[in-house]
């Protein structure tokens, strides 16, 4: 009979679940829901635009609803189907996204007395408002302890896990003494599902723990007792509370607990794969290798790469972080990223709606801003509207636009901010070959690489290289189900089940060499804007840019 996986994908506005054959990556049932709290499952303050969180409520009810529809509907197309034949599963989500728990492991937003106080909710990975704590946070590691601040590009991001719980015991210190610890959703969804998820008996992933929490087995896990009371005394006695060990997606932290066959229909048993990043997940199900870069384009994107563990590896700053099996056991992920691509696109269209619905949709400023060549527009912007994930590191930095007229149109703007995330790209590309890492071919997966060619030949003409698009359209939830294979025993390695389960599309995009040129151009100019605007070693003067815009743009406009 033929054998399954199952992958449960957790994004930043739905889950998904995603029912595989093992032997071909055929992809039988799936089915997703958006979280039903907040505007499109994001609880948003208007008050402070850094805010977002999630309520764990829906994470408990999008796995049953999409586990159940998925199963319902392999049993529609595939003769005889059972869930028995389906081996194991893998569980990814969004990081870093922690939420505080009590000491049954149930979280904080379940309790009456906490339903109404935003802070007990989930801390979605978006959410910036620990700013001002994670610059804390660095200054102290790079006094006291610059190897925590090496292994994740020389910085640590708001977006992780102790800025998130030291800016709630800053401003909600009721949530925070009454939470007996913090759980990345990512940790907490296969522990529901397995029964394990008390804090004692919970099993932790190394990809959140050690690109998000500095967790790194070197010096013994997570930072040390001292060090995190340096930064507060109640942040180093949560230290002691928090796990020992965390493992590679090749383990299984449990099987399908009874309650959760019961709700599901799984058979109970089934074994789970550890929790990994929605990313990282989506790296494996591109089918990433060394030499292979697997990019994530969505409201952000990430940027994924894996290298032998027998090579020797430099610190490179501006990453997001360089951890041992973090995306392919055996092998060192480097994660690095953008926090706004298709955020930035949707802006645009939604927030500044130009010429209306219908002249201003993705579809209409696609179709004008394709005519566009290279330079045409005389714009240049930095992709920041959300502040700068890699290499700089700083959520207070913001968007730009430079050399607008009275004659710029909409569909300029649009293909100029798809050209600025493309820039951006390119900046994290030149680190990464800047310290011995070369990145021979790209793949992109995620609605935009798939719905948008245009926005695909722009990076590949920026960039220099062939942009190639993942087979599947739910790379993530293709990785969860690969991770179920290997933990359900149906391969031995993820090379094995990847060489079965994975592939590209007919398609890809080569770079053409005359608009590469232009856009050299460009991005030397880029580079001024974000060197000038994004460091304080910058010494210069920016008086050419908007003249060589203008240059720019006659000279293309003539040919």
């Amino acid at each position: 009979m033929a054998k399954y996986a199952l992958g449960l994908d957790y994004g930043t506005n739905s889950v998904r679940a995603l029912l595989v054959d093992v032997s071909n990556g055929r992809e039988i049932a799936s089915s997703a829901w958006t979280y039903e709290h907040g505007k499109d499952g994001i609880i948003l303050l208007r008050e402070d635009p850094k805010f977002a969180r999630q309520h764990p409520a829906d994470y408990l009810k999008g796995a049953e609803l999409t586990i159940k529809r998925t199963l319902g509907a392999a049993k529609r197309v595939v003769d005889n189907f059972s869930p028995n034949q389906i081996v194991g599963m893998g569980v990814d989500f969004t990081a870093s996204t922690p939420l505080p728990v009590d000491r049954r492991g149930v979280p904080l937003a379940f309790s009456e007395r906490f339903e109404e106080n935003p802070d007990s909710l989930a801390w979605l990975w978006k959410d910036h408002t620990a700013d001002a704590e994670a610059e804390e946070i660095t200054n102290m590691a790079r006094r006291n302890r610059p190897q925590f601040l090496a292994k994740c590009g020389g910085a640590y991001s708001c977006e992780w896990y102790f800025s998130k719980i030291l800016h709630c015991l800053r401003h909600s210190p009721a949530v925070f003494n009454a939470a007996y610890t913090w759980v990345e959703a990512a940790d907490w969804i296969p522990a529901v599902l397995t029964g394990t998820d008390t804090p004692e008996k919970i099993r932790i992933g190394v990809c959140q723990a050690g690109h998000k929490a500095m967790f790194n087995s070197e010096w013994g896990g997570y930072p040390d007792e001292k060090f995190l009371k340096q930064i507060d005394p109640r942040i180093g006695e949560l230290r002691g509370r928090l796990p020992a060990k965390a493992q590679d997606i090749s383990k299984s932290v449990g099987g399908i607990c009874a309650e959760w066959a019961d709700k599901t229909g799984l058979p109970a048993g089934m074994p789970v794969a550890t929790g990994s990043i929605d990313a990282h997940m989506g790296a494996v199900g591109a089918g990433v290798e060394p030499g292979t870069m697997v990019q994530i384009i969505g409201t952000s994107a990430c940027d994924m790469i894996v290298v032998p563990q027998d090579r020797a590896l430099p610190d490179i700053p501006g990453v997001c972080g360089i951890v041992k099996d973090s995306i392919l056991p055996g092998f060192t992920g480097i994660e690095a990223g953008q926090s706004a691509v298709g955020d930035i696109f949707n802006w645009f269209v939604e927030c500044i709606q130009p010429g209306g619905k219908k002249v201003g949709s993705h579809q209409a400023l696609t179709k004008d801003a394709a005519q566009l060549k290279p330079g045409e527009s005389g714009l240049l912007a930095l992709d920041w509207n959300n502040g700068n994930r890699n290499v700089l590191q700083d959520s207070r930095l913001s968007g730009l636009l430079v050399g607008q007229s009275l004659h710029t149109t909409p569909a300029e703007i649009y293909r100029t901010l798809v050209e600025s995330a493309a820039f951006g790209l390119l900046t994290i590309i030149t680190r990464l070959e800047q310290y011995n890492i070369r990145i021979n071919n790209i793949v992109n997966c995620g609605g935009i690489s798939e719905k948008n060619a245009m926005i695909m030949q722009i990076y590949a003409d920026v960039t220099g290289r062939p942009m190639k698009i993942s087979r599947s359209s739910q790379t993530c939830a293709l990785g969860c189900a690969i991770a179920g294979a290997v933990v359900g025993g149906a391969y031995e390695t993820f090379p094995q089940a990847q060489a079965k389960m994975t592939g590209l599309k007919i398609r890809d995009f080569e770079p053409k060499p005359e608009a590469n040129q232009v856009y050299k151009q460009l991005f030397r100019l880029y580079r001024q804007l974000y060197d000038a605007f994004g460091t304080t070693a910058w010494k210069g003067n920016m008086g050419n840019i908007m003249k060589e815009l203008i240059e720019l743009r006659e000279t293309v406009r003539k040919k």
